[in-house]
């Protein structure tokens, strides 16, 4: 297989959190690649340049991007800016396509916006459509524990920081839920086994 995957950590997040998902990936066959970025000092656009960039270096062959939370719409921003950047798959895992409530609730304390940096905007209004040639896929979590069930802010259902209804954006090809915390969806067999099924066929898996 000649397939590459980036993979593109999330808020607060450094590329060592993705090695279990890169070790699952790297058994069905793909080889893989962590991009770390800094996701607070410098926010997306210098995040976006560079992986466009890395992108570039990778003409010839099929990539794929998969990104947790902000780094599922840290590779939509790329592909946006550069529509022909690849002709692989996306999955995003946990990312608040439509903006994020807790991002939201975080920015009213005191001291909030300095905690979540330059990745504010984006992670506060999300998108408003996938209108790109790549197909791409959310998974969505379904166990509510996390920083959003603190806070009070999130629609049920939710993975504890992100509602599943913040994953769902018009113009995804295809959509799914698996029993994970937001974190845990890095860890989870079900989410490894439905993003290497978007991989393949840029559709998830059949679920009983």
């Amino acid at each position: 297989m000649n397939d590459h995957v980036v993979l593109l950590h999330g808020l607060w997040m450094r590329g060592f959190t993705l090695v279990a998902l890169r070790h699952r990936l790297e058994h069905a066959g793909f080889s893989v690649e962590l991009f770390d970025y800094a996701s607070v000092l410098h926010g997306p656009e210098p995040s976006v340049d560079r992986l466009i960039a890395r992108a570039r270096e990778h003409q010839g062959r099929k990539l794929h991007f998969v990104g947790h939370s902000l780094g599922g719409l840290v590779a939509l921003q790329a592909l946006a800016r550069d529509p022909q950047l690849t002709r692989g798959h996306v999955v995003c895992l946990g990312s608040p396509l439509r903006g994020s409530a807790v991002a939201r609730g975080v920015a009213r304390l005191p001291g909030g916006t300095w905690l979540i940096g330059k990745s504010l905007d984006i992670l506060r209004n999300g998108i408003e459509r996938w209108t790109g040639p790549q197909p791409v896929g959310a998974i969505a979590g379904r166990l509510p524990i996390g920083l959003g069930f603190a806070l009070g802010a999130l629609a049920s259902p939710h993975d504890g920081t992100v509602s599943v209804a913040e994953t769902e954006l018009p113009g995804l090809t295809d959509h799914c839920v698996v029993p994970a915390t937001h974190t845990g969806l890095l860890f989870s067999d079900e989410a490894a086994a439905q993003t290497i099924a978007f991989l393949r066929t840029a559709r998830f898996a059949p679920r009983d």
